[in-house]
């Protein structure tokens, strides 16, 4: 039997980054490259949510980095619904199939973040599509 994994070292920062980052980071996370304001509704509580979040494009889908592990709230919720709304460089985008997976080399990753979530022993990240647009008749 393994170990049980470690958490990341950012977490000691949660509380803060919950209750006084993300208010002030609101107004620009959706349109700074490397970031975006991801929104989803509660499973539970039917209530609509927006996270400024480390995301990144690849392809036809985005990355987004789990800077906490994977097992948060908003994670969750986002896995129940199977979409979210991603605000990202000043548009909104629909992403659907939300894929959680671990990588260790975070090989999806621009080098200088790779660096520095590597420090941070950030290895768990959430894949979603982008939900192609239908011309309308």
């Amino acid at each position: 039997m393994g170990d049980p994994p470690r958490g990341t070292r950012l977490q000691a920062m949660r509380p803060f980054t919950t209750h006084v980052f993300n208010r002030f980071s609101r107004p620009l996370a959706g349109r700074l490259p490397g970031f975006g304001i991801i929104r989803y509704r509660g499973r539970k509580s039917g209530a609509t949510y927006r996270t400024p979040m480390n995301v990144f494009k690849r392809g036809d889908a985005y990355v987004f980095a789990l800077t906490y592990g994977p097992d948060v709230q908003w994670v969750k919720n986002v896995l129940a619904a199977g979409e979210a709304d991603l605000e990202v460089r000043g548009r909104t985008v629909h992403l659907v199939d939300p894929e959680l997976f671990e990588d260790t080399t975070r090989r999806l990753l621009p080098p200088p973040v790779r660096f520095f979530l590597g420090v941070m022993r950030v290895s768990w990240f959430l894949r979603m599509s982008i939900q192609p647009t239908v011309p309308e008749a």
